[in-house]
């Protein structure tokens, strides 16, 4: 039965792709207004019909087009209207397979994309093919949401929130992928000689909260998530997140919050770009810093169990202060505290002001970055960490971008913004 239905699958779609072929043929290429050379806008001669192969959703195909020319031998530019009026302007693949091998592209290894496009629909491509059409619409599609946020940024593009927004949760946090050699060299890394195999993607998410459960518990709105990244710097990525937030309606948001771990360029970009936002420590993290300030201050496990229901309580309740000057009082009776220890109780004393759990939670508000963390694995790690994938930073770039898109439900946008290119 197997055999059979793909028999009679290739025969529908060889008699589909000689209709299409036909069909796509007898489209006039000529504009109203005439042909004209796009670079020194002189009429341009016509030089006849020419064939071009195309791969579309119904298979291998042909599309006789015509090619004209400048008549101007230093200018000497040509142009292929019915190239241009289809979109495929430079490529032998209709729009729609590029679509196709673009979303495949950004979930998956490029040729478990292949034969997955091939099982799936009996179109047959190259691996190489699949990675540079995807790489080339991730490459798009940055360009496109580029202009976009620059338009954001100087208010030159109008942003209304669509419906009232309680809480906007801002996330974003680091995580490495590794990259061919030449993009590491002359770079500090952790491998014991010093040098790195790894580029930091920097990741960010906007997720938005309307209610809590029944125990006052909150709720993320349901699809509300959105994500951006990129292998860049702070001060890029910072104006990369902050446009995001701005699209979906951080200015008509009752209350914006900056959710993430103790690293200092979080909090950093969290006072540049987004000023008066609450900010809170991820409360695991604190939790994990929490433990190893006890093991630093406390011989024993022992006494580190017996200790340690009490210190959990503090920072439960938020009462960081208590923490820091118990553990000072220790250093002061010990005079032998060592400079981790020291470390631990800085890192206490300068979040202080965003470890107001008890409050965080009377309020109704999550205090955990749990959904950067789950991003940062399902955007950047499922797709560029698997096993023997090394990547160029541009590549990279790429493929980040495309996958943000689909994840963030915004290719379908994307795709409709290129009619009007």
């Amino acid at each position: 039965m197997w055999d059979l239905e793909v028999g009679m699958r290739e025969a529908a779609l060889r008699d589909g792709s000689s209709a299409l072929s036909k069909f796509l043929s007898e489209i006039p290429d000529f504009y109203d207004e005439g042909i004209f050379c796009t670079a020194c806008s002189k009429p341009m001669i016509n030089l006849g019909n020419r064939k071009k192969s195309i791969t579309s959703l119904l298979g291998e195909g042909a599309l006789s087009r015509t090619y004209y020319q400048c008549p101007d031998p230093d200018c000497n530019k040509h142009r292929f209207p019915k190239d241009e009026r289809l979109d495929v302007v430079g490529t032998s693949f209709s729009p729609g397979v590029r679509r196709l091998m673009a979303k495949s592209g950004s979930n998956d290894a490029f040729d478990k994309g292949r034969i997955d496009i091939e099982e799936y629909s009996g179109i047959k491509i190259d691996t190489k093919d699949l990675e540079r059409i995807s790489e080339k619409i991730g490459d798009e599609i940055e360009e496109w949401q580029k202009t976009e946020r620059n338009n954001i940024i100087s208010q030159e593009m109008p942003i209304r929130a669509l419906k009232s927004i309680p809480v906007m949760y801002i996330e974003y946090d680091g995580t490495g992928i590794p990259v061919i050699p030449e993009e590491v060299k002359d770079r500090k890394g952790k491998q014991p000689d010093g040098s790195a195999k790894t580029r930091e993607v920097k990741t960010g998410c906007v997720f938005t909260q309307t209610s809590t459960d029944e125990n006052n518990r909150p709720v993320r709105d349901s699809s509300s998530t959105t994500y951006v990244a990129a292998i860049e710097t702070a001060e890029v990525f910072g104006k990369r997140i902050e446009a995001e937030a701005i699209r979906r309606g951080m200015w008509y948001a009752a209350i914006v919050l900056v959710l993430g771990d103790g690293a200092t360029w979080i909090w950093n970009l969290a006072e540049q770009y987004f000023y008066g936002a609450m900010h809170i420590v991820d409360f695991y993290h604190a939790k994990e810093h929490l433990h190893k300030l006890l093991q630093y201050l406390f011989i024993t496990q022992e006494k580190i169990k017996e200790q340690e229901p009490g210190w959990i309580k503090w920072l439960e309740d938020g009462n960081i202060k208590e923490i820091v000057k118990t553990a000072k009082q220790i250093d002061a009776a010990s005079n032998q505290i060592s400079d981790d220890a020291k470390k631990e109780i800085a890192y206490f004393k300068e979040n202080i002001e965003r470890m107001r759990y008890a409050e965080y939670k009377e309020m109704g508000l999550f205090i955990g970055s749990g959904v950067i963390e789950a991003g940062c694995k399902n955007v950047i790690g499922k797709r560029l960490k698997q096993s023997g994938m090394r990547w160029s930073v541009r590549g990279a770039n790429d493929i980040i971008a495309l996958r943000c898109s689909v994840l963030s439900d915004r290719f379908d946008e994307y795709w409709e913004s290129r009619s009007a290119i």
